[in-house]
């Protein structure tokens, strides 16, 4: 209409500059929601990982009779159910690693899957135990659920639970 003088119609029309910058305003809307998501993936990512590294760590741990390193990664009202239905603690996991009765010659997971839902990861794995306990050797697989949390202080593991013992083939 003015474009003979060298006028844009958005220049004087109010509707054609609000449905602009409204325009503009969704595409860095978008472009800031996209962003977030990506960060989302990659902070979820980044804790699937650090709980899967926890909880090998706490297999190790086990293995080697390291009360320290146990109490650092178990919750203080930590519980572990058993197959079985039996109970433990975090008191009574420490005092056995401590006593050192158990010889553990593997005490590995496979088939280890983690999933995050904000501060709360459960780690769901095949775990393959073979050791001593005083004069009995034992080897059995399991599964296993490892439920932890994040803290101020961390990722703890606060509940385990374990099937019974997988038959061997």
């Amino acid at each position: 209409m003015f474009a003979h003088i060298g006028l844009k119609v958005a220049q004087f029309d109010p509707c054609v500059r609000f449905y602009t910058a409204a325009g503009r305003m969704k595409s860095v809307a978008a472009l800031l929601l996209a962003s977030l998501a990506l960060s989302a993936s990659a902070i979820a990512a980044d804790d699937r990982a650090t709980v899967a590294a926890l909880d090998t760590a706490y297999q190790a741990a086990v293995k080697n009779n390291d009360a320290v390193a146990m109490d650092k990664i178990l919750a203080d009202d930590f519980v572990l159910v058993t197959g079985k239905g039996k109970t433990f603690t975090k008191a009574d996991l420490i005092e056995d690693a401590r006593s050192a009765t158990n010889h553990y010659e593997h005490q590995e997971d496979s088939q280890q899957t983690v999933r995050v839902w904000s501060d709360t990861a459960v780690v769901t794995a095949l775990l393959w135990i073979k050791g001593r306990d005083k004069d009995q050797s034992f080897e059995y697989k399991l599964w296993f659920s490892d439920v932890y949390v994040r803290t101020p202080s961390g990722w703890r593991y606060v509940f385990g639970q374990a099937s019974l013992r997988v038959p061997t083939q």
